[in-house]
Order: C-alpha cells, then sequence, then structure tokens
C-alpha cells in the first residue's frame, strides 16, 4: 500500500468517525428567563461541554412575562418546543399534579437532594417527588443606600416596619438630582407588580378570597395596600414607574438613582457587583411589616425542570444536574467569587466559611425562613403560596388584577376604580371557574 493510499483512508476514516461522533450529539432545548444568574450560567458551558461532550444546548432566552407565556403554552398544548424549563414555585405543583413534568428523584448521588433548603425543595415537592431542581431560591428584602441614611441622620432597622420605609422614602429623595427614595415594581404581571404587591398586601392584612374564595379587593386592607404604595411611587419613586420590573429596578440602583428597593434577595449580588455603581454603599433589611405578624416578602425559586414526553429525557437530566449540582455553586465561586453563588438552594451554602463573609448572606437566608407559604396571611385562607395563590386560574387573574394596578399608578386611572375593576374581573373567574357557588 503506497502511503498517499495509506494516508486516504487514514484521513477517511477519521471522517467517518467525526460523522458518527456529530451524529451522536444529542441537542436539548432551554428556556430560560434573562436575570443575571442565568445569563452567567451561559457563560459557563465550557465547564458542561467538558463533561458531557455528547450533549449540545440551544437556548432561548426570555423577558419573564414572555417565558411564562411561551413555557405555559408550550407544556399545555405538548408542543415539545423545549427540553428543559425554567419555571418558579407557582407552576411546580400544578404541573407536577396534572402530570407535566418528569420526576427527578433519580438524579446521581452527588445532587444531595438531601441539602436542598427545606423551605425551597416543599415547594417544588408533590406526592414526595421533587418536580424541579432549584436554579437559586429567593424571598424579598429591603437593599438600600447606607450612605444617604447616614446624611439624612436615620438608621434602618433590622426589621423595618412600613412607616420606617416611608420616612427614610422621604428623606432620601431629591429629584432635582434624580435620585429617587425608593424603587418598586410596577410593570404589569402576575410575576411583576402583582408579586409586589400580593406580598404587601399580606403585612396590611389583606388577601385574595376568604374562606368561600370571595375576592377581597372590596375591603379596606386591599385599598390600603393600594393607596400607600401608590403613595410611596409618586412622591419618591422614579417617573415611568409603571413601566418598571425587576430588570429596570436594578439598573436604576445600580446607577445610584434609589435611595431603596424592595425586591428579590438574589439581586443582593448584582447590587454589590462591578457593575453597580453603589457597590461600596449597600445595606440590607427584612421585607417590612405593618405590626400584624405578617411581613411583606415573598418566598420563591426559580428552577429547572424537565417536560413530560420529551425524547432527550437523559440528557436533559444531565444538563439540570449540572446547573444545579453543589460543584455549580464551586465553579461559579472558582470564578466569579463566593459573592455571586446563586443562592437560596442549599443548606450546605449557607454553613459555608467563606460564604458567611458576603455582607448579605445571613439575611438572605433569614428573609427566607421568615416566608410561610402554607400560612402567608393575617387571617384564615383557603391556599397556599406567600405572593402568588397556587391555583391554575391565578396566573390569567393576577395578570389582569395587574394591568389594573399599573393603570392606577401610571394615572390612568383611580385606585378606587382600579380595586372595583380587580374585584369584578376576579368575582367573574373564580365563578366561572366553579370556586364560588
Amino acid at each position: 500500500m503506497t502511503m498517499t493510499l495509506r494516508a486516504l483512508l487514514g484521513a477517511t476514516a477519521a471522517l467517518a468517525l467525526t460523522g458518527m461522533a456529530m451524529a451522536e450529539t444529542t441537542e436539548i432545548t432551554v428556556a430560560t428567563v434573562n436575570n443575571g444568574d442565568m445569563i452567567r450560567m451561559q457563560g459557563l458551558m465550557d465547564d458542561f461541554y467538558a463533561k458531557n461532550p455528547d450533549i449540545h444546548v440551544n437556548w432561548v432566552t426570555l423577558e419573564e412575562n414572555v417565558l411564562r407565556q411561551k413555557v405555559t403554552t408550550d407544556i399545555a398544548t405538548k408542543g415539545g418546543q423545549f427540553d428543559v424549563l425554567t419555571i418558579g414555585t407557582y407552576e411546580v405543583p400544578i404541573w407536577g399534579k396534572q402530570g407535566w413534568l418528569v420526576s427527578l428523584d433519580d438524579l446521581p448521588e452527588d445532587y444531595n437532594k438531601a441539602d436542598l433548603l427545606p423551605a425551597i425543595a416543599g415547594g417544588l415537592t408533590v406526592d414526595g417527588h421533587l418536580y424541579a431542581s432549584p436554579f437559586y431560591g429567593e424571598s424579598s428584602m429591603v437593599m438600600y443606600r447606607k450612605d444617604l441614611m447616614d446624611a439624612a441622620g436615620l438608621t434602618m432597622p433590622d426589621a423595618p416596619t412600613w412607616t420606617d420605609i416611608e420616612k427614610a422614602a422621604a428623606a432620601m429623595t431629591d429629584k432635582s438630582k434624580e435620585q429617587y427614595g425608593i424603587c418598586l415594581r410596577g410593570k404589569a404581571g402576575w410575576g411583576e407588580n402583582m408579586a409586589f404587591l400580593t406580598a404587601m398586601s399580606n403585612s396590611f392584612g389583606a388577601k385574595w378570597f376568604d374562606m368561600d374564595w370571595k375576592p377581597q379587593f372590596d375591603q379596606k386592607p386591599w385599598a390600603d395596600t393600594l393607596a400607600f404604595y401608590l403613595h410611596l411611587m409618586n412622591d419618591y419613586g422614579p417617573p415611568g414607574a409603571s413601566n418598571n420590573g425587576f430588570n429596570e429596578n436594578l439598573a436604576l440602583m445600580q446607577q445610584g438613582h434609589c435611595g431603596m428597593w424592595i425586591d428579590a434577595t438574589v439581586a443582593a449580588s448584582f447590587v454589590t457587583g462591578k457593575d453597580s455603581t453603589v457597590a461600596d454603599k449597600m445595606a440590607f433589611a427584612l421585607a417590612p411589616d405593618n405590626g400584624l405578624g405578617k411581613r411583606g416578602n415573598w418566598l420563591w425559586a426559580w428552577s429547572l425542570a424537565i417536560p413530560a414526553g420529551t425524547q432527550k429525557e437523559a440528557a436533559a437530566k444531565a444538563f439540570v444536574n449540572w446547573a444545579t449540582n453543589p460543584a455549580y455553586l464551586e465553579l461559579v465561586a472558582s470564578k466569579e467569587g463566593w459573592a455571586n453563588v446563586p443562592p437560596g438552594t442549599r443548606t450546605s451554602l449557607y454553613a459555608n466559611p467563606e460564604y458567611a463573609k458576603v455582607p448579605f448572606a445571613k439575611m438572605t437566608l433569614d428573609s427566607i425562613n421568615a416566608a410561610d407559604p402554607t400560612h402567608p396571611t393575617v387571617d384564615e385562607v383557603p391556599y397556599v403560596g406567600v405572593q402568588f395563590v397556587a391555583i391554575p386560574e391565578f396566573a390569567g387573574i393576577a395578570t389582569e388584577v395587574g394591568q389594573q394596578f399599573s393603570a392606577a399608578l401610571a394615572g390612568t386611572t383611580t385606585a378606587a376604580d382600579a380595586l372595583a375593576a380587580a374585584q369584578e374581573l376576579t368575582t367573574t373567574e373564580m365563578t366561572k371557574a366553579g370556586y364560588i357557588k
């Protein structure tokens, strides 16, 4: 055999092997939200590919409201567009009961299911089976500018009241400098402004429904909640707040335009990170209360789940294990530092002495532990969920209610009219769904 023929045959064999390898690669599509921790994960995919060379990940990264709409439509219609879904604590128990999700009980031993924080794992478990793996867990808390508080001669308590918040917001507002005392969610959406307002309403003694599932927007606690929220935002908030959700307020806080921001604990690593102009001025406190026994904080996890019926379950599980494994936290810490590790999912993280040095670590854990989804309100209610009601109809109803409240913030309707519309539309939908007889 000549050298030329031998080389040709060798090259042909190599090409054949390459073709086999390419043919054996499994492609999966992951739908995720455009939050910072998920964007960071996409920058660390070399580690995943080193460990899983036979899997390729296609990303679909969407704004929060759009993500929810697309994944809900896809899973309800069995569209099969996605192999891994980023979903929240609201969807998991509902979709798990409907058989729409794959159980994750068989993830590898090093996943260490027992290490998950009980408060977070409980919301992702249905009939003893884990149906989603938390990427990060959160509550909500007050993030504030200590330098502005000091300049005003004020001290923020670790456990403030809404009166404390109002006083601080007034003192830190200087609209001539585009400095606003408080930034809160105003963008309409059941997971945007209604997440904040529902949690806030709990601390005012409000509730979505009484024990007969009758809506409560015509009651004084909801009127008090909305009136106080509009007062804070109109007097001390930024212009155009009805368009601001999590990401918009994060940008305002990072750029030094907010004295306070009450929102997800996960934001702490971003307001103290390299993109923040006020990183060294930030401090943290529990979400406010009104002395009624409930704080205005929520409980949530953005989690990875696998839709039932996917043809690529093994590859999808490999990705979920990688992204939510304790080893991923070590990977992020090695690349970005412990402050940027996805928080709120594992007991071992909060037992880690390096993570204990992170200034917001303890307040995040305290906030998560302060939320009780089984008893979310001052009065007894027929539902579970802190910033949501764990029924399938809630997402649609709360999105419509959120539009009414966002319009009140924008000034295109009054608070009274927004509450009346919320009461009417919620009553109509709950009657149609059979909750109200």
